[in-house]
């Protein structure tokens, strides 16, 4: 099995590395990453300019950086390395939960994947005043691996609550909504500057990912690409008809 490992926290995040040596005991690595840091890029891709790709060896794996974003970095290393059966993005520093799907690069590596005919599956875990123990994350991601690889499933965000986690869990996303907040502020030279900021505003229903984390679960959600509503489709055929 050919593994593409790629992330937006940039090559030398120490989650990319950690998620790698998991997915060694699995098949063969190839990781292609962001040459810095491109968090919350969404599914963004460059297009006004030509990208560079340069090897960068990561802990012995076969590694490229690239001036791009994560789905340009699965573009490349798909493009340069044939036959890739599957990719896997991550380990992000920071959950990637309900809403924050949308702006997360780190699932837009995985859903490029999906747009390429491959699977894709996104890992992130929580951060806080420490840096995560992403030694001890090793095993809870194997344990991921060694359920989803097998499984017939094209896209899965897994957020990963810590090194211990109580359990697994299948999930559903949480689409409770959340304050996206403005905070004004100056910088030294007395210029304005915004800082954009989100938080949940409602409790996370049961079985949802946020839930999982939450309550030290494991959580493993299942997305789809399609982003029609059958339900509102029909009813809009029915009550709105158009010729």
């Amino acid at each position: 099995m050919r593994i593409l490992v790629t992330n937006d926290d940039g090559i030398y995040s120490p989650g990319i590395a950690a998620l790698a040596r998991a997915a060694a005991e699995f098949g063969d690595v190839r990781i292609v990453a962001p040459d810095v840091e491109r968090s919350a890029a969404g599914h963004s891709i460059t297009t006004a300019r030509p990208l560079t790709y340069k090897r960068t060896p990561i802990e012995g794996f076969e590694a490229y950086r690239v001036d791009g974003t994560p789905a340009d970095c699965v573009a490349l290393g798909t493009h340069n390395w044939e036959s890739v059966d599957v990719v896997l993005s991550g380990i992000n520093l920071g959950t990637n939960l309900g809403n924050a799907m949308w702006h997360s690069g780190t699932l837009a590596g995985a859903k490029q994947a999906v747009l390429f005919g491959l699977r894709g599956i996104a890992f992130s875990v929580p951060v806080g005043p420490d840096e995560p123990d992403f030694d001890g994350l090793e095993e809870p991601v194997r344990r991921v691996l060694a359920t989803l690889l097998p499984a017939d499933l094209p896209l899965v965000n897994v957020n990963l609550p810590g090194p211990d986690p109580v359990g697994y869990r299948w999930t559903c996303q949480s689409v409770r909504h959340y304050d996206g907040a403005v905070i004004p502020g100056t910088d030294p030279m007395g210029r304005s500057h915004f800082w954009f900021l989100v938080k949940p505003l409602e409790a996370a229903d049961q079985d949802t990912d946020r839930w999982a984390i939450e309550h030290g679960y494991v959580s493993m959600t299942p997305l789809r690409l399609d982003l029609t509503s059958e339900e509102d489709l029909e009813a809009a055929r029915s009550r709105w008809p158009v010729k």
